[in-house]
């Protein structure tokens, strides 16, 4: 099984475990010039260098990549939850800090050229999910919150923004979220279908909103959460985005209005179906809820990277609880879309619809 699609580079050098550093080489201006390394986890090694290379890896503020063409040798398996993810081929199952290929240098070569673009976003979103594995969902918000508003203000996101022209945004014709209870049940339904509902100031607001009166009425035994037109939600309007003049009250402004965090508390009662190209928040915020269901050819892909910041929408939070900090690594770092059997098969999903 292939995790995705992988561009086609040069194929990158593995080390072998007890060579690891962990040193992602900061030049002078603190851009990483070794932000990513790829461990070798196919042969067997000493448990002394095993035992290093996890303390190594622990604390390392380089990506640290395990490559193996079949199955990473068992001897590896206490470095393997240290790494940021491995890259394996041949038949599962996999334990889950592994994403299979098959051809798993190929993926590591893509996954190189996509962490070069943004090396400062890329060591941050490494060190970030470790961070929100580990803290309590409000906490870990708040610590992506405080992650993406530093790179919002960097110049990976600069260099990115100026290579779109941007619109001046228009408040909608319509309101982008339509809510209908009915009975014990209240249903909320994305509602830009021209712009693939993407995930906007206004549309954000009368989603949290509606959550917000979920929360808020315990008749409400179930929220149904939908999109309508040819996408569930197609991430966040890059028309939007850097226009915040200040990213510090951008900062407080997220944590005040966050769907994610509404998600979260209300997920027994939340029940998301989603269909079509799920990106960046069309993919965080239904990971939050307690049921996800997806339409057939529906897809999944976290793009933040290439524009030098981290998932925004609490996905270093909701994905690492659904499918682990490893794959939910490859997903950020990559940037490359999975289907709807893998995610099936990670537990992205819970199962199809329709």
């Amino acid at each position: 099984m292939a995790a995705g699609a992988v561009r086609t580079e040069a194929r990158v050098r593995a080390v072998d475990p007890g060579d690891l550093d962990g040193d992602p080489g900061l030049d002078a201006l603190g851009v990483p010039t070794r932000p990513l390394a790829a461990v070798d986890v196919s042969r067997p090694q000493p448990e002394a260098v095993v035992r290093r290379a996890a303390a190594v890896a622990a604390r390392s503020a380089q990506l640290l990549v395990g490559v193996a063409a079949g199955a990473p040798h068992p001897s590896l398996a206490p470095l393997l939850p240290e790494l940021v993810c491995t890259l394996v081929g041949g038949p599962g199952p996999h334990p889950a800090a592994c994403v299979p290929f098959h051809d798993p240098e190929a993926a590591l070569a893509g996954l190189t050229a996509a962490v070069a673009v943004a090396p400062r976003a890329a060591t941050t979103l490494g060190r970030l999910l470790r961070l929100t594995a580990a803290l309590p969902v409000p906490d870990a918000l708040v610590a992506e919150s405080l992650a993406y508003s530093m790179l919002l203000a960097g110049p990976e996101f600069a260099a990115w923004r100026a290579t779109r022209p941007q619109r001046a945004t228009a408040p909608p014709d319509e309101p982008p979220v339509l809510t209908e209870r009915r009975g014990d049940i209240l249903t909320v339904t994305l509602d830009r279908p021209a712009r693939h509902n993407a995930y906007g100031t206004a549309l954000r607001d009368l989603l949290v909103e509606a959550l917000e009166l979920a929360e808020a009425d315990p008749t409400v035994l179930r929220v149904e959460l939908s999109g309508r037109g040819p996408t569930f939600c197609s991430g966040g309007d890059l028309d939007e985005f850097g226009t915040a003049p200040d990213v510090a009250a951008a900062h407080l402004v997220r944590l005040e209005r966050s769907a994610g965090a509404l998600l979260h508390r209300l997920a027994p009662r939340v029940h998301a179906v989603v269909h079509g190209t799920c990106i960046g928040a069309g993919v965080e915020l239904p990971a939050f809820a307690g049921e996800v269901l997806a339409r057939p050819g529906t897809t999944f892909r976290l793009p933040e990277l290439a524009m030098g910041l981290v998932p925004g929408a609490g996905g270093t939070v909701s994905l690492p609880r659904r499918i682990g900090r490893w794959r939910t690594a490859w997903l950020a770092l990559s940037g490359q879309p999975v289907d709807l059997t893998t995610a099936l098969e990670w537990g992205l999903v819970d199962g199809r619809v329709g």
